[in-house]
């Protein structure tokens, strides 16, 4: 129906904005709660077994970390009266608010939903998981930056790489694979933000394009698994090798686009003085890198 159809895309569209513009963390809850309840229909549009449990296993999950968000920002109100996203003070607060933000965004280890919730939705619906979705918890995180556990982000961050890294080698499916890449970009993004949180914004924003196009590109191709992307050049080669260009780029591979964050942020981390880190990023990244050239030779 498009009038239900309607509703429920401005719902998911004013639940990101409800918690992108508010400033009190009730407000910024409920834009969440608003956001979670209008994707379920999206995802259910299509009466199949895959599709409705991956809707029932996205609400679980998503309520879950939705109830620890309020009980994190209630237990701050408690302790310092505040209700502001700025006034995150209680260090018991900031943990579980980390918590609850990375089982939102589906970072490792709380990612076990994200692949799963993925591969048994169609390419639309997942193009928006994986890019709309991750617009408000990323708000969030970006404005409680300043008071958050850094050796904890850090630690989130490198697990979140790996994870991502070695999760897509052994995939044969290609929401599987984005599912994977799209927690490692977010380890990245992790990582830098206690340090320097405009770079965040910048992987941010490159991931969105990036992730976008190469859903589109699948979408247009009707691809869902690499023995399909496969067979695909012999109908359309253009879109063919444009997308294995932006997975190419997806996996950080220079000159392209997506290797310019990944510069920065290994240059920021170095300046920092967390040398290891930086370098254990890196060997991260060729995890994601081998299984991107896999997917370009074939």
């Amino acid at each position: 129906n498009p009038v239900t159809l309607s509703v429920v895309l401005t719902s998911l569209a004013l639940g990101t904005i409800f918690t992108v513009s508010s400033s009190h963390w009730f407000l910024a809850w409920m834009g969440l709660e608003i956001n979670t309840l209008a994707i379920i229909p999206i995802m259910t549009q299509h009466k199949h077994p895959r599709a409705i449990e991956a809707s029932t296993k996205y609400f679980l999950t998503q309520a879950a970390a939705s109830a620890l968000l309020l009980f994190s920002s209630l237990n701050n109100a408690w302790l310092t009266g505040e209700w502001s996203i700025m006034d995150l003070t209680n260090p018991l607060s900031c943990t579980t608010m980390t918590v609850a933000i990375c089982m939102k965004l589906g970072l490792a280890p709380f990612h076990f939903w994200l692949p799963e919730v993925l591969q048994g939705i169609n390419l639309t619906t997942g193009l928006i998981l994986s890019t709309w979705q991750k617009l408000a918890p990323m708000a969030i995180l970006y404005q409680i930056a300043p008071t958050l556990n850094t050796p904890l982000l850090l630690a989130l961050g490198l697990v979140s790489t790996l994870v991502g890294g070695w999760g897509g080698l052994n995939q044969t499916q290609l929401r599987k694979i984005m599912a994977f890449s799209s927690i490692a970009h977010l380890g990245w993004m992790v990582s830098i933000l206690p340090f320097s949180p405009q770079l965040m914004i910048l992987n941010l924003t490159i991931y969105l394009i990036m992730t976008s196009t190469m859903f589109l590109m699948l979408k247009t191709i009707s691809s869902t698994k690499i023995s399909s992307l496969a067979t695909s050049w012999s109908k359309t080669p253009t879109t063919t090798a444009l997308s294995l260009l932006t997975l190419l780029s997806l996996g950080g591979l220079p000159p392209l686009s997506g290797f310019v964050p990944k510069w920065f942020i290994l240059q920021e981390l170095t300046n920092q003085n967390t040398t290891i880190l930086a370098t254990t990023l890196a060997l991260s990244a060729l995890l994601s890198l081998f299984f991107y050239l896999r997917l370009t030779y074939i």
